[in-house]
Order: C-alpha cells, then sequence, then structure tokens
C-alpha cells in the first residue's frame, strides 16, 4: 500500500532541447521522480501529448500538461492510499475520460503512472525490474538483445523520402555486456570509416546518436555495416535491423525512397532483397500505418524469415494489436510506454503479444532524459529485446548503463540470464 504524500510537476528539457514534464511523487519511503519521452516520427494513433502553443518553446510548452499534474491529478490522488499499479492507472485513466488521454494529456498521465510504479517497488522493497516481473508474473529477468542505432536518415537526419535507423544487433554473444560491447566495438570501427571515407561531417551525429552521413543509397550503407562487423571481428555474430518508418515517405498510395517511387509489392520485393543480401533481421514498419492488406503480405512473405515489427501499425494500443493479430499483419511489437501512456497499459499490450508467442522490443524515443525506466521495463517483463538508439549521448548510455548494472546484481545472485543465442 502506498499513500501518495504530494505530486509536483515540473517543464523540463528532452534530448532534443525541447520541453517535457517530470513528476516527483512523494510517499512514506521517500520522493521518487519520472520524467516523460517524446518522439520525432510519430504514429497518428497514439496517446495526445499535450503541448501549449503560442510563442515559448515555439508552441512545444507543457505547462498545460504540468497544471493537469499539479492540480487535478493532484486533487484525485494526493493523502490516498493505492495497493496496485493498475489501480492507480485505472484512476488516471478514468479521470481523463477520452479514449487517447486527450483531456490531460498522455504526458501528464505517464509521468505520474512511472513514478507511482518506482515508489510501489521501494514500498515493495523491491528493484523496479523485480516489481514489473511480479506485475506481469515473470520471474525469469532476462537481459535483453539491444538494437543499436548506429546509422540515422529520415526525420532523425533531417533528410526526406528516406529509411530511418540502421540498427546493429549482436545476437550471438554469451551476456549482455559482451554483446554491448561488441555493438561498442562496431560502432568506433564505424565511425572511423566513414571519416575516412566521407570526411568529418559524416560522423555527425542524429537524435539518437547514430551517424547522420550523406549517403543516399540505402545498400551503401547496409553495406558498410557489414564491413565494420568484418572489421571488428564479428561477422555473423551481429546483425542488422531497420526501422523503415514508412509512414514517413507514402503518398497517395506509393512510397518514394529517394526519389524512387514503389508500389507497396515492389517495396516488399526491395525488403527481401534486402534480407537476402544483407542478413537484415528484423523490419519495423516496413509499410504505413493503415495499410493493412499490405502489412499482412509483408508478414506472409517474409514473417517467417525475420520478424516484421509493429511500431506507427501498432502504436502500443490494444485495439490495433487485437487487430493485427487477427490479420496476421505482423509479428513483434514495438513497445513505447508514452504512446499508450500507462505502466499498466504497456504490461497489457506485452501481454497481448504473448498470447500469441509474438515478440516484443521495449523502445526509446527520439527525444529522451536520462530517465531509464525503460531498462527496467525491458528486464522486468522478460521479453528479451531493447531498442535505445546509440551507445552514445548520455540520454541513451544511461539506459545501456542500468542494463550493466542490473546484469550485475542479477550475476551476483546467480539468476543472470541473455536473451541472445551464444557464439
Amino acid at each position: 500500500m502506498v499513500k501518495i504524500i504530494s505530486l509536483q510537476a515540473r517543464q523540463v528539457l528532452d534530448s532534443r532541447a525541447q520541453p517535457t514534464v517530470e513528476v516527483c511523487l512523494k510517499s512514506e519511503k521517500g520522493e521518487f521522480c519520472s520524467i516523460v519521452p517524446s518522439g520525432a516520427s510519430t504514429g497518428s494513433y497514439e496517446a495526445l501529448e499535450l503541448r501549449d502553443g503560442g510563442s515559448e518553446y515555439m508552441g512545444k510548452g507543457v505547462l498545460k500538461a504540468v497544471k493537469n499534474v499539479n492540480v487535478h491529478i493532484s486533487k484525485a490522488v494526493c493523502g490516498k492510499n493505492f495497493s496496485s499499479q493498475d489501480e492507480l492507472d485505472n484512476l488516471l485513466i478514468s479521470l481523463d475520460g477520452t479514449s487517447n488521454k486527450s483531456s490531460l494529456g498522455a504526458n501528464a498521465i505517464l509521468p505520474v503512472s512511472m513514478a507511482f510504479c518506482r515508489s510501489l517497488a521501494a514500498q515493495e522493497n523491491m528493484e523496479l525490474y523485480e516489481l514489473i516481473g511480479k506485475i506481469c508474473g515473470n520471474k525469469n529477468f532476462t537481459l535483453p538483445v539491444p538494437q543499436l542505432n548506429v546509422l540515422n536518415g529520415g526525420k532523425h537526419a533531417g533528410k526526406e523520402n528516406d529509411l530511418q535507423e540502421h540498427m546493429l544487433v549482436p545476437i550471438h554473444f554469451n551476456s549482455f555486456s559482451d554483446a554491448l560491447r561488441a555493438g561498442v566495438e562496431t560502432y568506433h570501427v564505424l565511425k572511423g570509416m566513414l571519416k575516412k571515407k566521407y570526411g568529418e561531417q559524416a560522423i555527425l551525429l542524429g537524435d539518437e546518436g547514430g551517424f547522420a552521413p550523406k549517403i543516399e543509397s540505402v545498400q551503401e550503407r547496409l553495406g558498410l555495416m557489414l564491413a565494420a562487423i568484418e572489421e571488428a571481428g564479428y561477422s555473423g555474430k551481429i546483425k542488422i535491423a531497420l526501422d523503415c518508418a514508412s509512414s514517413e515517405f507514402f503518398k497517395d498510395g506509393s512510397y518514394n525512397i529517394g526519389g524512387k517511387d514503389y508500389s507497396p509489392s515492389e517495396l516488399i520485393d526491395f525488403y527481401s532483397d534486402l534480407v537476402e543480401n544483407f542478413g537484415v533481421v528484423s523490419i519495423e514498419d516496413g509499410l504505413q500505418e493503415d495499410d493493412w492488406k499490405n502489412w499482412r503480405l509483408l508478414n506472409s512473405k517474409l514473417g517467417k524469415k525475420i520478424q516484421i515489427v509493429g511500431d506507427d501499425l501498432l502504436v502500443t494500443n490494444p485495439q490495433r494489436i487485437q487487430k493485427a493479430i487477427e490479420l496476421k499483419a505482423c509479428n513483434a511489437l514495438l513497445l513505447k510506454v508514452n504512446q499508450i501512456g500507462s505502466v499498466t497499459e504497456s504490461i497489457s499490450a506485452f501481454r497481448m503479444m504473448g498470447q500469441i508467442k509474438g515478440r516484443t522490443i521495449v523502445s526509446h524515443r527520439s527525444g529522451e532524459s536520462e530517465d531509464d525506466f525503460i531498462a527496467d521495463l525491458v528486464v522486468g517483463l522478460g521479453c528479451g529485446q531493447s531498442k535505445f538508439g546509440a551507445p552514445a549521448r548520455s540520454e541513451r548510455a544511461a539506459k545501456y548503463n542500468r542494463l550493466l548494472r542490473i546484469e550485475e546484481k542479477l550475476s551476483g545472485l546467480g539468476v543472470v540470464k541473455f536473451a541472445g543465442s551464444g557464439p
């Protein structure tokens, strides 16, 4: 039982110098703070992120959301006892009263939910990942295989009509720390190759810490990644994943990549060639968020070979996940807590995918902070995959460093597991 003594929200900055909301919750166990992330490439069906408009911060201020916490939510929860995460979250959802949290704002509800989760873990003398495991019935705490975004394109790098993220996936290792080390070493090798071939500007960083070179060809980028993997000594042990963010280059029924138009079937053939020639093991948002018919075709053609991940398609929303399950539109969920707006609903989305043995990847957003909540979330769920960006920039490193600490603790208890498959 947690008694909420007080809530204090404030406007702080995320990693893109945009305002976001921090909430500090006081209970008898102390003060617990959480910061909500924010996306750049966002799905149309995400829970609403409430912004102020007007001239301050170019309209991106979040003082309305801050006020909703400090006035409306505080009035509803302060001085009251809550025995579970879902009890608190269900009250917040009811208080908002809309299907997409447009009344209070998902960026007002989520940081309260996350801060409460931390307070509940302290109340039960648990690590945060232990509490999350208890909530979802998981006792097998597993360190994830990381997806490391090392080459940025699309909106994350100021480009149009382009695949957004090119990721290293260190699969064949015995531990998370070994996998992360291999990913970091390959990242540095790639940096050296880019600098030597394209000059200093090629190693400028995008929103998520990956390099943003002016290389128009997707095939050339993937070829460089394979070369860096080989030079680092990890051929066959590190694979490649893509986040295409295809809603960003979809218009009037066709897809445009680098000035070339593709029909849905041609785009699927394009992806098939990348899988065949570059060993791509995961494709995220390969099609536009409402192109259900062709999502089904993509999954039918490639879903038995690789991971077909729904992000904008699913937006961590149980209703859209259910539709995807019925249509067999994908085989994996990208879980972003701010897409749905509460810890309880995020866990419910994970459970839904688990019912069909679908995979889940816990993900960051392009606008992040020092908050490392999602590192505990991925371990607590035991879903085995994380997507936290490149191993650079402190808001990304904070998550990886938290995973290293968790691995060390679990190793000391003799119960550490890694989701990779070994050498």
